[in-house]
């Protein structure tokens, strides 16, 4: 039986390796095509594949596994399982390669883009600047259909320069900023606060008013400290959860 083969990924020695490799293999299985194999490899061949030890491979799946990604049967191997739901829990940790393994995953629909003057609460972040580049987007569960997720990212208009919006029904910005605009990325910071849906928040996520969602902000900066990109995300409070790991 053909075994399903992940992506590779350039592994950050100052991040839990696990922590990397699960979420790496992660995006690989939501994103994957509807034909491709549900057998993973095995521990001794991810663990090649991805460069670590057996015991790392083995933690990573562990927590694929407690997400409903995976299923693992002695001596049968590991699977996919194909009805996993794709509303996983988000968990922040600083490493662009984790945030972009989260965005991972979902239908994404680019309802417009345009310049904009700043808005008043993303003032302090681009006090250089009158107008910035707005895109708007709406991801959805790729098997059900229903709305998880609106985010708007208000970027520098040079960096909007270089952005092809087709791009984003693709990928996350995140990676459009690092690999296709090849922004210099050096950090982004992450702030979640819970808030009650506003009627267009409802209407887009189609939730009833007032119900409870989680009101993201991930601010991207530069190795200057100049911010880059304000991501602000509503996500559907009944499909996530965020978690936050601090490491000694």
């Amino acid at each position: 039986m053909t075994s399903f083969a992940p992506d590779s990924i350039v592994l950050n020695r100052k991040l839990p390796l696990w922590y990397q490799v699960s979420q790496s293999l992660r995006a690989s299985i939501l994103g994957r095509s509807p034909d491709d194999p549900l057998r993973l490899p095995t521990e001794e061949r991810l663990a090649e594949h991805y460069g670590v030890s057996v015991l790392t491979m083995r933690q990573a799946l562990k927590e694929l596994e407690d997400e409903g990604l995976i299923s693992r049967h002695r001596r049968r191997g590991t699977f996919i399982e194909p009805g996993a739901r794709r509303g996983a829990p988000v968990r922040l940790l600083g490493s662009v390669d984790a945030i972009v393994a989260q965005q991972s995953g979902m239908t994404t629909e680019l309802l417009g883009h345009g310049r904009v003057p700043v808005p008043g609460g993303l003032a302090e972040y681009f006090p250089d600047l009158t107008e910035v580049a707005a895109y708007h987007r709406l991801r959805s569960d790729e098997k059900t259909g229903e709305p998880t997720n609106h985010a708007v990212n208000h970027v520098r208009p040079e960096l909007a320069e270089g952005i092809d919006p087709d791009d984003l029904v693709r990928w996350p910005m995140t990676k459009v900023l690092r690999d296709v605009v090849k922004a210099d990325i050096s950090r982004i910071t992450d702030t979640v606060e819970a808030r009650l849906a506003d009627p267009d928040t409802a209407r887009l996520l189609e939730v009833p008013l007032l119900s409870p969602i989680l009101h993201y902000t991930g601010v991207t900066y530069d190795s200057e400290g100049r911010v880059l990109d304000v991501a602000v995300i509503h996500y559907r409070g009944d499909r996530f959860s965020f978690t936050v790991t601090l490491d000694a």
